[in-house]
């Protein structure tokens, strides 16, 4: 049997969507199948980067395609990728031979009509993994209106896929929710949330962490943010408190990955703000450990359209978690279930600098038990075991 995967991002990128798609990937060809994954050879984020063409990465054979990314300096560099990567991905896609399934996610969002076309002309199965929505995300960003062209496009194709799919994967209630008001497919939708990298994350204690002492950290009090900077995770608020906390001296907010919103933290110019580049997989256990705790941030309109997958990488690592956005979501939902962090509404700045100094002043002790309360609900029902092995089940079923 032979799994096609397309998806624009893929390891050693670190894209979350490519590490993500290939843990499914590896498990799949670990179950027999042969596994064939379609992606960009430039980095999504990073598209001076290049990798190999082709390998074989664990049992799974990867072709890179050129000229699908061009970095996100705008939503036409991004749109001239994913179209590149549409139209090559349905000819190397059909130049393949037997297809018995495809396996597409929304990244970019277009790469679900090569996945139609494939699927027509072979007869495979679909098997349709949202990660986010579009145009959902430009509409509550103030992009494209969504009697826009494109808008109504993309929300076309959406339904097309759902009703082509066999099987249709959402990472959280609220996104089944809106994915059922597009087209209802309660039938065959399955909620599965993204696991943590489990296979590059482990608790480290501050004492014995090389990267704290590499960048200085010993005796500070981190708040860490790790993932993509984008317009969905708005960090207006929390750098306005950390402007407020400039003269905590034991007070260190860093902010590592990339993405459009970089800057906007760099330029915020403030002592107590470290920007870093994302961290290879090797030191991934290092740097998130190196938090005390971990800033998830989510704007008030993107409940539903995006996940915040990084919060499941700082549970991992036993570190309790701050969301900056509504507790009407997937995140607060966790913290209603367990005390594992704190909640702060967008917009509260004077909230966050009293929520900030009352975090600082806990004993260590408090601290643990909600980082330990985390990772026990990873170990419990969030582990990369459970979730990707469900994942898998329903990509091997055929009807």
């Amino acid at each position: 049997m032979t799994l096609l995967v397309l998806s624009l991002s893929y390891v050693p990128d670190p894209a979350a969507v490519g590490q993500h798609m290939a843990d499914a990937a590896v498990e799949m060809a670990r179950r027999g199948w042969r596994v064939i994954v379609l992606t960009s050879r430039n980095g999504y984020d990073d598209p001076s980067v290049r990798y190999a063409s082709s390998e074989i990465r664990d049992g799974v054979e990867v072709r890179r395609l050129p000229f699908c990314s061009f970095g996100k300096r705008s939503m036409m560099t991004r749109l001239l990728g994913g179209f590149s990567f549409v139209l090559q991905a349905i000819v190397r896609g059909l130049s393949l031979g037997q297809i018995d399934a495809v396996l597409v996610s929304t990244g970019p969002p277009m790469a679900s009509l090569a996945a139609l076309v494939i699927r027509w002309v072979r007869g495979a199965v679909l098997k349709f993994w949202v990660m986010d929505l579009n145009p959902d995300q430009l509409v509550a960003l103030g992009r494209i209106r969504s009697s826009a062209l494109p808008a109504r496009l993309l929300d076309w194709l959406n339904r097309q896929v759902l009703a082509r799919a066999t099987d249709v994967v959402v990472l959280d209630r609220f996104m089944a929710r809106r994915i059922n008001a597009k087209r209802d497919v309660s039938d065959k939708l399955t909620i599965i949330p993204p696991w943590p990298l489990e296979d590059h994350l482990a608790p480290v204690a501050h004492a014995d962490n090389p990267f704290r002492t590499a960048h200085g950290l010993e005796g500070k009090f981190v708040v860490m943010y790790s993932g993509n900077h984008g317009p969905s995770h708005p960090f207006a608020t929390i750098l306005s408190a950390a402007a407020h906390l400039r003269d905590e001296r034991r007070l260190v907010f860093m902010f590592i990955g990339g993405g459009v919103s970089k800057g906007e933290v760099e330029a915020a110019g403030l002592p107590n703000v470290r920007s870093l580049p994302y961290q290879p997989l090797t030191a991934l256990r290092y740097s998130l450990s190196a938090a005390d705790v971990h800033l998830v941030t989510m704007g008030n309109e993107m409940v539903g359209v995006v996940h915040p997958c990084k919060v499941y990488g700082a549970m991992a690592v036993a570190r309790p978690v701050l969301l900056l956005g509504p507790e009407a979501s997937h995140v607060g939902d966790l913290m209603a279930r367990e005390p594992i962090g704190w909640v702060l509404r967008q917009g509260d700045v004077e909230g966050a600098v009293r929520l900030l100094t009352t975090i600082v002043a806990l004993p260590v002790e408090e601290l643990v038990r909600r980082g330990e309360r985390a990772r026990a609900l990873i170990d419990a029902e969030l582990s990369k075991a459970r979730l990707c092995g469900r994942l898998c089940d329903l990509l091997e079923r055929r009807a």
